[in-house]
């Protein structure tokens, strides 16, 4: 599948009157019962919203709060990517129960969004499969189809002609062709849309079996005619959407929130556009310095690098190339000695504390060659995985020192560092620092509380992107 030059792609792309499309939608959600319920396989999916709550556990009592509150839409984030499959099904299961338990006890309709990886990394189908069995098992509800709509648009994933593409510079790469169908859990081979869902779902779901909306018909605005589509699903019929920006998913939703008017039943796995559609969430200036950072406060920042993906290593190079922060590499291959690799955390942890009591802001990475057991030892390989997660989040969770921010690149990384490290139980989303770069405000109940963290995905912005959020962040 040849690649495509970007320029050349969007030229072609037919101009889309934003404005009624957008008053079309908006009259629609106002007419909606239903609460907009984000599942975030990592904490990376906020990156397009802002004045809404994330849940970090979901606990009924979590969850009737979010179902209480007057926005339309919040997030429970389960961090599933970082689970095995077990815990992926037991976790999903657990929630769809207390979803319909509480929406059956208030008297809400809801949409559940599945938030997956904008390169198609996570645990599909196993997810919204396992979300379908429990409700429909539990409950009066059946599904007719799921949507998938990967579309993304601040982190270069776009869909044409049912084929996903990422882009890298000028060109738009077939999603199957880039180091993310490669990944070492998550890794597939298709790029159009139908295919890979055929392959996911060995053959359960066919290529010709997919419904498909085309951006013809999103571009002309047939909201009718998508709608009929819509109509016409059955089965968990898959239906994958195409777009280039966001005015498509719109004219979509708006045939998506007519057709729930009509009784059709549908769960999402999408990435972070559909989200701020649905939630009715109105765009909002980058956050500055002033937006995240207290003049009370005179220590140095902390940044923490976990992902291991080629985009972040270059980032980090840029940073420490900067000058703009101490570097401090933490030896991760150390973990097979367990006293050596306890006083290195410790090691890391107290040169961190050091530098950022000088006022002196520090990024503290984990070695970046990858631990390689051999491939008979995938199973140790994980063990030792998950006790360096653990060590990357204890440097933060016994901090003795407020940083004046806090950034996390990584989705797992970032996911147990609000959780584990920062006792995060629910944060709201203040907004973005760069384009799909969120900032969380933390809770009361947090290590520091009303602290910005930022959430840095492993795989968005350019080579220099995480050296100009710092740039933000010390008001250079």
């Amino acid at each position: 599948m040849n690649p495509l030059h970007v320029h050349q792609v969007m030229s072609q792309v037919p101009e889309v009157d934003g404005g009624a499309i957008k008053a079309a939608l908006r009259a629609e959600l106002e007419d909606s019962p239903f609460k907009v319920i984000v599942l975030d396989d990592d904490p990376t999916g906020i990156q397009t919203v802002h004045g809404v709550s994330v849940y970090t556990d979901w606990d009924k009592e979590s969850i009737h709060a979010g179902f209480s509150e007057d926005r339309r839409i919040f997030f429970i984030l389960t961090n599933s990517r970082g689970f095995t499959e077990r815990e992926t099904k037991e976790y999903h299961e657990q929630i769809a129960e207390r979803v319909q338990a509480v929406s059956d006890e208030m008297g809400i309709p809801y949409v559940i969004i599945s938030r997956g990886d904008s390169t198609l990394r996570g645990n599909y189908p196993l997810e919204t499969e396992t979300l379908k069995q429990t409700i429909e098992k539990q409950s009066d509800l059946r599904f007719d189809g799921e949507i998938i709509i990967p579309f993304f648009k601040e982190g270069g994933r776009f869909t044409i002609n049912d084929v996903h593409y990422v882009q890298e510079g000028d060109m738009l790469i077939p999603v199957g062709e880039t180091e993310f169908a490669k990944d070492r859990t998550f890794g597939f081979t298709a790029s159009h849309l139908g295919e890979w869902i055929e392959e996911k779902t060995d053959g359960k779901f066919t290529k010709e079996g997919t419904i498909y909306i085309s951006l013809d018909d999103l571009r002309n605005q047939r909201i009718e005619k998508v709608k009929q589509q819509l109509l016409e699903t059955k089965g968990f019929q898959k239906v994958v959407v195409n777009a280039v920006g966001y005015e498509d998913v719109e004219v979509f939703s708006t045939a998506f929130m007519r057709a729930l008017k009509e009784g059709k039943r549908f769960l999402c796995r999408s990435a972070a556009a559909l989200t701020k559609v649905l939630g009715g969430i109105s765009d909002k200036s980058l956050l500055l310095r002033a937006n995240m950072v207290s003049e009370q406060n005179k220590n140095g920042g902390l940044i923490v690098v976990g992902s291991h993906v080629k985009k972040t290593t270059q980032q980090l190079n840029h940073l420490l190339k900067s000058g703009l922060v101490k570097g401090i590499e933490f030896d991760v291959h150390l973990v097979q000695d367990e006293d050596k690799f306890k006083q290195e955390t410790k090691r890391v942890r107290l040169a961190c504390e050091e530098a950022i009591k000088k006022g002196q802001s520090v990024v503290y990475f984990t070695r970046r060659e990858r631990l390689d057991l051999g491939e008979n030892m995938k199973e140790e390989e994980l063990k030792q995985s998950v006790k360096i997660s653990d060590a990357v989040t204890s440097i933060v969770r016994d901090l003795s020192v407020q940083p004046s921010y806090i950034v996390a690149k990584g989705g797992i990384t970032s996911s147990s560092i609000g959780t584990m490290g920062l006792s995060v139980k629910r944060a709201e989303v203040a907004g973005q620092v760069k384009p799909g770069i969120p900032v969380w405000t933390t809770g009361q109940e947090s290590k520091f509380p009303d602290a910005s963290y930022v959430i840095f995905p492993g795989n968005v912005g350019q080579p220099e992107t995480l050296k100009e959020v710092i740039e933000v962040l010390e008001g250079k």
